[in-house]
């Protein structure tokens, strides 16, 4: 803290007054600017007190730590991984949803193309509902049959598995992109690829997708993948072997979730913003012209 003598009774300067209240005496001053401030326009500072300005040009002239891949530095297992978390309540909510009104799969499940007697339509992406795209991966299989819980239990530990390291090292806007685009990768490649009236839904096409940003993330760091390959192929080789699996969402999240995270990762320091944002609007757009290039073949074929 910086003091001023007080002027003599008989030397006819002025009291010094508060640069911010013209009202208010005071013999303290900022040790930054050297202004005479009252105690309410101070703040304390390594060295003495600072007024309230010079503290606020103090804080925009420190740097940010930021992650290794442009993203905003966070740490702590919850304030770290917010979107993960997020995600993890989303999931659980829709399954809760599914036991209390089943029939939400009907409206948000994903199919291409089909007549569902329960709601007496043709229903399906090729039918202008292309939101199934992305809200079957927030849904998972109902009750005690076929996979039954282990569906969504699975999926939400591998995602817990993986979703707080990566969230940290990409950032939360790159994390949830990767994690948005892996599921909407992975519901492209069943829509193209699987029949026209088979239901899809589970968020295993996102989790692929994580795994594919784990394993690209690692090898762009340096540091041990092993884990994640096998992580990777055992997985894959139980969606081949095992009936009932949508492989097609699972190769189609794999490869969305690790091109999208190698531009994240390998991106050049000094155009990284611009590499990383063209990247997410170059995967957009390919899903895109995806998805109306199978609408068009449904149509004009018939099957739509």
């Amino acid at each position: 803290m910086a003091t001023q003598q007080a002027p003599d009774a008989g030397s006819g300067s002025g009291v010094p007054t508060c640069y911010r209240h013209a009202g208010r005496e005071t013999y303290l001053s900022c040790t930054r600017c050297g202004r005479p401030a009252c105690p309410e326009c101070l703040r304390s500072a390594p060295v003495g007190q600072q007024c309230v300005e010079c503290v606020k040009e103090g804080g925009r002239a420190v740097r940010q730590p930021t992650g290794p891949f442009g993203s905003r530095a966070v740490s702590g297992a919850l304030s770290g991984a917010v979107v993960t978390w997020t995600l993890v309540a989303l999931n659980v909510a829709f399954y809760l949803v599914e036991w209390a009104y089943p029939k939400i799969v009907d409206y948000l499940a994903l199919i291409g193309s089909a007549y569902d007697g329960n709601v007496h339509a043709v229903i399906g992406v090729a039918h202008g509902q292309e939101y199934r795209l992305l809200t079957s991966a927030f849904l998972h299989e109902q009750g005690f049959g076929g996979f039954g819980p282990l569906h969504i239990i699975f999926n939400m530990w591998a995602l817990i598995l993986v979703g707080p390291a990566l969230e940290r090292l990409l950032g939360r806007l790159r994390f949830l992109s990767v994690y948005l685009f892996s599921a909407l990768g992975g519901a492209v490649m069943f829509y193209l690829l699987a029949p026209v009236n088979e239901l899809g839904l589970g968020a295993s096409g996102a989790i692929f997708g994580l795994f594919g940003a784990w394993f690209v993330v690692s090898r762009r760091l340096r540091v041990d993948s092993r884990s994640i390959v096998f992580l990777i192929v055992v997985n894959l080789v139980i969606s081949f072997a095992v009936a009932g699996i949508a492989w097609q969402a699972h190769v189609g999240g794999l490869l969305t979730g690790g091109l999208l995270t190698a531009a994240y990762a390998y991106a050049p320091r000094n155009h990284r913003a611009l590499v990383q944002i063209g990247a997410t609007v170059l995967v957009a757009a390919v899903l895109v012209v995806a998805v109306l290039t199978r609408n068009h073949q449904l149509v004009t074929s018939g099957l739509g």
